[in-house]
C-alpha cells in the first residue's frame, strides 16, 4: 500500500476489548473485515457491523492495511508469518497495536520489510474507553514511507498521534510508559498506607501529592523536563537532604508499622549517590548515576 493508495476496507486481526474498540473507531471510516479466534467474539463484532470471517487470511486477502491487536508477542509473531505466507500480501501494511518489545517489533518489521510489506508499530497508550472516544495517543515507530500510507487508518484511531522514531520506537515508549505507570502505582500505595497510618484523609493524599508542585509531578517536570534537561545541578535540594527525607520515611514508616518496599529500594539509589559524591549536587544529578552504568553495560 502506497502513500496514494486510497483505503476503502481496513482489517482487523483481534477482537477482544481494544480490538472491538478499535473496530468502533474504524467502521466509521471504513468497511472493517476482523477476525479472532473466538466465535462469541465475531458474532459480537458483526453486530456492530465488522464484516467478521472465518480465519486470518481472509482478512489478508481483503484489505490493503491489517491492523493487529493480539494478546501477547508470540500471537502477533504467528499472525505476521500467517499473512506472509498469503500471495497477494505485497503493498500491504500491517499496523501493530498489541503490546510487544521493541525488539519483536523490528524483527516483525524486518521479516514484513522482505516481502514488500509496511509494518508501523502503534502502540495505544490509554484504555478501552479513550479509544472508543477517539481521545488515546499512538506512540508511534515505522519508516516515515511506511507510516504515511497508514496515515488514514492512524488518523481514524485519534487525532493524537505521535511518530517517534524508526520500528519499535512507539513499542519502546509503551514499555516504558507502562513500567512507570505499574512502578509508581506501588510507591503511591505503600505511601498511602503511610499517610493513612496517620490519621489522614484519601482525598487529601490526591489533592497535595498530585499537586503541581507535589511529590508526584514536581519530580518529572522540574527535575527531568528542567534541571536534567538543563545539566544544572547546583542550587535545589541536595542529595545529601532528599536521603534525609528518606531516612526519616523509613523510621517513620517503621514505628507505624506499614512496610516499604519501594522506598526502601530508592534508598538505596540515594546511597550510591552519596558514595558517587552527589551529596551537594541537585538531586536531579542522581539520573547520572545510570548513564554511567549505561557506559559499562
Amino acid at each position: 500500500m502506497t502513500e496514494s493508495t486510497a483505503i476503502n476496507t481496513v482489517g482487523l486481526i483481534g477482537l477482544g476489548n481494544m480490538g472491538a474498540a478499535l473496530a468502533k473507531r474504524l467502521s466509521a471510516t471504513f468497511q472493517v473485515v476482523g477476525f479472532d479466534l473466538d466465535p462469541g467474539r465475531r458474532e459480537q463484532a458483526a453486530a456492530h457491523g465488522v464484516k467478521a470471517v472465518s480465519s486470518a487470511a481472509e482478512v489478508a486477502d481483503s484489505a490493503p492495511a491489517i491492523v493487529l491487536s493480539l494478546p501477547h508477542p508470540a500471537a502477533s509473531r504467528a499472525t505476521i508469518d500467517l499473512l506472509l505466507e498469503r500471495p497477494g500480501i505485497a503493498g500491504a501494511t500491517v499496523i501493530e497495536t498489541s503490546t510487544v518489545l521493541p525488539t519483536d517489533a523490528r524483527e516483525m518489521g524486518a521479516r514484513c520489510a522482505e516481502r514488500g510489506v509496511g509494518y508501523v508499530d502503534a502502540a495505544i497508550q490509554s484504555g478501552v474507553a479513550s479509544v472508543i472516544a477517539g481521545d488515546t495517543q499512538l506512540l508511534i515507530g515505522g519508516p516515515a514511507e511506511a507510516v504515511a500510507a497508514a496515515a488514514p487508518v492512524l488518523e481514524a484511531i485519534t487525532h493524537r498521534r505521535h511518530h517517534l522514531g524508526d520500528t519499535g520506537a512507539g513499542m519502546a515508549a509503551k514499555v516504558v510508559n507502562n513500567a512507570v505507570a505499574h512502578d509508581v502505582y506501588v510507591v503511591l500505595s505503600e505511601a498511602l498506607a503511610l499517610w493513612r497510618a496517620h490519621g489522614l484523609e484519601l482525598n487529601t493524599f490526591v489533592e497535595i501529592i498530585g499537586d503541581p508542585e507535589g511529590g508526584l509531578v514536581r519530580p518529572l517536570t522540574h527535575r527531568i523536563g528542567e534541571r536534567l534537561a538543563d545539566r544544572n545541578f547546583e542550587g535545589g535540594m541536595p542529595t545529601d537532604a532528599a536521603r534525609k527525607d528518606s531516612v526519616l520515611a523509613l523510621e517513620m514508616a517503621q514505628r507505624a508499622g506499614v512496610p516499604l518496599f519501594a522506598t526502601q529500594a530508592v534508598h538505596t539509589v540515594y546511597d550510591l549517590a552519596l558514595a558517587a559524591g552527589l551529596g551537594r549536587s541537585d538531586y536531579s544529578a542522581v539520573a547520572t548515576l545510570w548513564e554511567g552504568w549505561e557506559k559499562r553495560a
